[in-house]
């Protein structure tokens, strides 16, 4: 199951400076405001004025490069200042709204008709209609046609009056077309049953499947059944480290019901440490909203994989389940703001993004904040690479995703893993699937090696230059592939992620009879792979003693070193795949089995090759990565 969970999310790495609007010099623009879609092609007419508008404004601060700095200084084992955090009162004390900002915002906002509904530390919440809103910000409002749909816009980029700029970041939410994470108040109950059919392998090559066709001239094994913690920490070089003492939090929308008992259940069915009292805390919204637009029911089996495979390879680590109320921006910004604004752990998984060409400057612009602000604290955000590849075959564009491209947070990406008997690590491909059917007398694969189907995501990026700590580590090739001055290029590190080659995990899931039970089924996409490296860094972390806080420059620095597996497509000389049968109605055999190859290290356009390449980053963890956090290797690095 490829787990990706879109949305729309950040990728300037300093933020949008604010420029004089020409012939105004009264007035300040926001760049990235108005969406590269509001063209005048695409302009329907203006928006009633009595359409009303809910929109933040995000506040800059009070000294938005010497955050960057700062956060670069804290995170750059070169620095003098490395490792010198500052606690969440301190960082917001040195870098956030002073309240004279605040209320000076609050007055121009409110003179000029619209009304203040919250305020916090990271923006103001305003509602009014469209005339207010004009006013406020310089611009009109129309409707314009996007895709097959209209939307609101301005008509050209927002501003603001010059006595505030300086403390304006950027506007959300002038334009309402949909800035959400894909994966009405009340939680909808447990998706339906999702199950996988054997024959299985408990680990890779253990089960051959003799009576199925050849692939690449040879016999080949059916797909594992999920590998368990004790095998990913085996792999991985876990070592006696179990997370003691470190926090990781982990953020997604809205909040499965039944999280603390699934997670109980499962720990206690496949050998992991029984969940202590108080290990296991959930920081939730009082309401929930978008319920239906979001398929919130699709988000309960995402923070379980989260919470069971984080708790599988790093069982003493402290997790913080930290639920927005919609798969929207704005909430899961306000998710990611808490964790950063209450420190509730140096450590952060996030399995949710979107592609590149989605993403907006201004919320690109508030999300890097919220990343720096954690990294001045010593807090690491990681995020999953994406499921599609190339995304040329899912969006007809080749780019990345979002908010995985941000030069602030560590790109997950994924790979197949085969970990064999006595749970020994044998070598990994990237994760790029192509499938093939049984043809249906059983005696050959139709169209062998058949179309590609999910792989992790990577490339470069077209809107963030390259930031230094990959420079001499990426290839020119990649990180100059769109303009000679240099971009960055996902991932940076990566784990399991193939759903062949996944992980087991059990939750409460609605059966056909309308009963909810506790069921068990295999799960890839990088949204596994995000959790596993977050609890690596649990394990790295418990190593060092200290925080690691934003890892990116630390791991490039150890690249080429054997902290990594150097993961290739082509680890064994040959081509390499699994068969795997599948229930054609999803949860039992009545209506019959789908049979099928699938082959590894097959990523659309994307190749993991020797050294560095856009499909695993620097590798994956090997058994010397935990142990060169170790206080005695830091002069290495």
């Amino acid at each position: 199951m490829a787990a990706t969970l879109p949305m729309i999310a950040g990728a300037l790495a300093l933020g949008i400076p604010a420029a004089h609007a020409a012939g105004n010099p009264a007035r300040d623009t926001l760049a990235g405001t108005k969406p590269a879609w509001a063209t005048a092609k695409a302009d329907k007419g203006a928006t009633s004025n009595d359409a009303q508008v809910r929109a933040r404004v995000y506040l800059a601060g009070r000294n938005s490069a010497g955050l960057a700095a700062y956060a670069k200084a804290v995170s750059d084992p070169s620095s003098p200042l490395y490792g010198k955090y500052l606690s969440a009162k301190q960082a917001q004390a040195r870098y956030g709204a002073t309240a004279a900002q605040v209320k000076a915002v609050k007055a121009w906002l409110t003179e000029s008709g619209l009304t203040v509904t919250e305020v916090t530390q990271h923006y103001i919440a305003v509602s009014g209609d469209v005339a207010a809103v004009e006013q406020a910000f310089g611009t009109q409002l129309h409707n314009y046609s996007k895709g097959s749909k209209t939307y609101r816009a301005p008509t050209r980029t927002a501003s603001v009056p010059a006595s505030v700029s300086s403390a304006v970041l950027t506007v959300t939410g002038l334009d309402n077309a949909p800035h959400k994470a894909n994966h009405d108040d009340t939680l909808p109950p447990p998706e339906a049953v999702f199950k996988n059919s054997g024959p299985f392998s408990s680990y890779y090559g253990s089960n051959i499947a003799t009576t199925l066709p050849d692939a690449y001239g040879t016999k080949i094994p059916y797909t594992i059944q999920g590998y368990t913690g004790k095998q990913l920490r085996a792999a991985y070089g876990a070592g006696r480290y179990t997370g003691k003492h470190v926090r990781v939090a982990i953020t997604d929308a809205y909040a499965s019901p039944n999280i603390a008992a699934d997670a109980g259940t499962y720990a206690k069915a496949h050998g992991d440490a029984a969940w202590k009292a108080g290990q296991l805390n959930q920081v939730l919204p009082d309401s929930y909203t978008n319920t239906d637009e979001c398929a919130a029911a699709g988000w309960y089996g995402e923070e379980t994989l989260d919470v069971e495979a984080v708790h599988a390879v790093a069982p003493a680590a402290d997790v913080t389940y930290v639920g927005a109320s919609s798969c929207h921006d704005d909430d899961l910004l306000a998710s990611l703001s808490k964790v950063v604004d209450n420190h509730l752990a140096d450590i952060v998984s996030n399995s949710w993004g979107d592609t590149e060409a989605s993403q907006t400057p201004d919320l690109a612009a508030a999300y890097d904040q919220v990343f720096k602000l954690g990294a001045v604290q010593g807090i690491g955000f990681y995020f999953s690479s994406g499921d599609n590849g190339d995304e040329v075959a899912n969006t007809g564009t080749k780019q990345v995703d979002t908010p995985a491209n941000s030069a602030w947070v560590t790109a997950v990406g994924g790979t197949s893993l085969a970990v064999g008997k006595r749970d020994k690590y044998l070598w990994e491909t990237g994760w790029g699937t192509e499938k093939a059917t049984l043809s249906a007398d059983g005696t050959s694969w139709t169209n062998f090696p058949g179309a590609f189907t999910s792989g992790a995501g990577g490339g470069t990026s077209k809107t963030v230059a390259e930031p230094y700590y990959q420079k001499g580590v990426v290839p020119d090739s990649l990180a100059k592939a769109n303009n000679a001055s240099g971009n960055r290029v996902v991932p940076d590190i990566s784990a399991v992620a193939d759903p062949n080659t996944g992980f087991e995990i059990g939750l409460t899931q609605t059966f056909p009879d309308g009963s909810q039970q506790y069921s068990e089924y295999r799960i890839g996409g990088t949204s596994l792979a995000a959790p596993v490296i977050a609890a690596v860094q649990a394990l790295a972390q418990e190593a060092r003693g200290r925080a690691i806080g934003f890892a990116n420059p630390l791991i490039y620095c150890k690249y080429g070193t054997k902290a990594y597996h150097d993961v290739t497509d082509n680890p064994t000389g040959s081509d390499l795949a699994v068969a795997r049968v599948d229930f054609a109605n999803g949860y039992d055999a009545t209506k019959g089995l789908l049979t099928s190859v699938r082959s590894l290290g097959k990523d659309s356009s994307l190749s993991a090759v020797k050294g560095y390449d856009d499909v695993t980053g620097v590798g994956s963890p090997a058994a010397g990565y935990v142990q060169s956090y170790q206080p005695w290797a830091h002069g290495k690095h």
